[in-house]
């Protein structure tokens, strides 16, 4: 069926004054409303005003133009229904056979720091999304557009066919479904927020498509990446890719592991991770000094790990790390040099991310078969712990810090978990065990000899006296956990008896 009349009515104007040109040039009437007109009619184009078409004027400071039915019934009008078509001429309500809308930038307009909630109103678009609506249920009939991007295909097929094929049709209609259900998703987070609703009786999350990828976990497996709008900067999702060859899916699961661990330090430190976990942390004074630490702690696990570091990677950095075989380095930025010396590499992935950026307080998702798990995000942190010291010997200044690094990384490795660190830099990390003596022991066989002297950090509790007791035969001074068990007086008798200093925080941190 060939286009004959168009309503044309955007809020992004990029390429609407050459597209609507070439179809009036086709013999195409154009209607068009407000600021969208106004361009229309400066560049030369013809257009139909809507008060022409309604016999109403455009009113309630523009709230309402296009919501009447003889904009709705020639998009709705079914042109192959006998009962319809007649009514149309009962009503002389001429067909409109393309819809080309995009809506009020309320993404925008929310995005703003200072935006006021009656802006964000306002920016709720009502006229456009019915259209659309209208249009894309009447698909066979009408073709809709709401994304500049399809300008050239509509007008392609428009050029070689005198019409838009059905298939084509089809394929915009559901664009746009998509488009007004990520568009109302936004509003309905935003208002939802607004009244301090935690959990609603139904969640509509959007995304944004990012990129494919070559595969998903592996290779067998198709995968896509998606970022949240107006997500958190500090974020895989908002990095910028200097160097190196497109993430896989595996990359960014470890990446936005790394980046986690990372954000609990203020002081230069570098994380390394291996398959979700931290196999490596170190702090120092430098970041060298920190990716050294880091490195040292597993210098097996690290090859083709995923490094974050919290400081710019001078040269000196770049010259230890160029030395391994590494996946991914995540930091704040890379002097020149730096990038001289890493990009060498040409596999080898280079990300800056806006460290400086305020973190957002999102919901963890976790989507499960048929269905979604949705939490805060852990935050905890043990300024906000009621800290207790239940043994008779209270902790050493030396240990304080060995204890406070273990914490920050225990609660980043998979559950059951158990993490020794000494001297600024973790020596030991037992992960993802059905046990949790069974996740000590992997520790304290990482750390060999560096188990002596060492701080011991448990995710949950001790549901008896038996991690503390392999604890202390490998030599550690110190442990952290949650507490709370029946039996924690056999484990505070135990490290008494050992002469070891154990600290309860109150709150376990179970990643699963």
């Amino acid at each position: 069926m060939p286009i004959k009349r168009a309503l044309v009515s955007v809020s992004d104007k990029n390429g609407i004054v050459p597209f609507v040109k070439e179809l009036a040039a086709a013999g195409v009437e154009i209607i068009s409303t407000g600021g969208t007109a106004k361009t229309l009619e400066e560049n030369g184009v013809k257009v139909i005003g809507i008060s022409e078409v309604t016999g109403f004027p455009e009113m309630l400071d523009g709230r309402v133009k296009t919501l009447h039915p003889m904009i709705h019934g020639g998009l709705l009008g079914m042109r192959t229904n006998p009962d319809h078509v007649k009514q149309m001429q009962e009503h002389n309500i001429t067909p409109i056979d393309l819809v080309v809308v995009n809506l009020y930038p309320f993404q925008q307009t929310i995005a703003k720091p200072d935006v006021a909630f009656e802006d964000a109103i306002e920016n709720i678009d009502i006229g456009g999304p019915s259209m659309l609506r209208s249009a894309a249920k009447n698909h066979q009939d009408v073709t809709v557009v709401v994304d500049p991007a399809d300008y050239e295909i509509v007008l392609k097929e428009v050029h070689e066919n005198g019409e838009v094929s059905a298939a084509t049709k089809m394929r915009l209609a559901a664009k746009v479904f998509r488009h007004s259900a990520a568009y109302d998703a936004l509003i309905a987070e935003y208002l939802t927020n607004a009244v301090g609703e935690d959990s609603p009786e139904k969640l509509t999350v959007t995304f944004e498509k990012k990129q494919d990828l070559r595969y998903g976990e592996n290779p067998h497996q198709a995968a896509t990446f998606y970022k949240k709008p107006l997500g958190s900067n500090f974020s895989i999702a908002a990095a910028s890719q200097l160097h190196g060859k497109e993430l896989s899916f595996n990359n960014i699961n470890d990446a936005n592991a790394a980046l986690q661990v990372v954000r609990e330090f203020t002081e230069p430190a570098a994380v390394a991770i291996k398959h979700m976990n931290p196999c490596g942390v170190g702090v120092g004074a430098s970041i060298g000094e920190a990716f050294t630490k880091a490195y040292e702690a597993d210098s097996t696990s690290i090859f083709g790990g995923i490094i974050a570091l919290n400081r710019e990677v001078d040269s000196e950095t770049a010259l230890k790390m160029n030395e391994i075989f590494l996946e991914v380095i995540i930091a704040p930025s890379f002097t020149n040099e730096a990038i001289e010396v890493l990009t060498a590499k040409k596999n080898l992935r280079l990300l800056t991310i806006d460290f400086s950026a305020k973190q957002k307080v999102e919901d963890r998702l976790m989507s499960i078969q048929g269905g979604l798990l949705v939490q805060d995000d852990d935050l905890f942190t043990l300024e906000d712990a009621a800290i207790s010291i239940p043994t008779k010997r209270e902790p050493t200044e030396k240990e304080w810090a060995d204890l406070k690094l273990a914490w920050k990384v225990v609660k980043h490795v998979k559950s059951n978990a158990i993490v020794l660190a000494q001297d600024s830099m973790t020596v030991g990390v037992g992960a993802g065990q059905m046990n949790r003596v069974g996740a000590a022991n992997i520790a304290i066989t990482q750390a060999g000899e560096r188990a002596k002297g060492s701080a011991l950090a448990s995710d949950a509790f001790f549901p008896m006296d038996d991690t503390v007791e392999a604890a202390a035969k490998a030599g550690v001074t110190a442990i952290i956990q949650p507490g709370g068990s029946i039996r924690d007086e056999d484990s505070i008798k135990k490290a008494d008896e050992y002469g070891i200093t154990m600290v309860f925080t109150g709150v376990r941190h179970f990643k699963h």
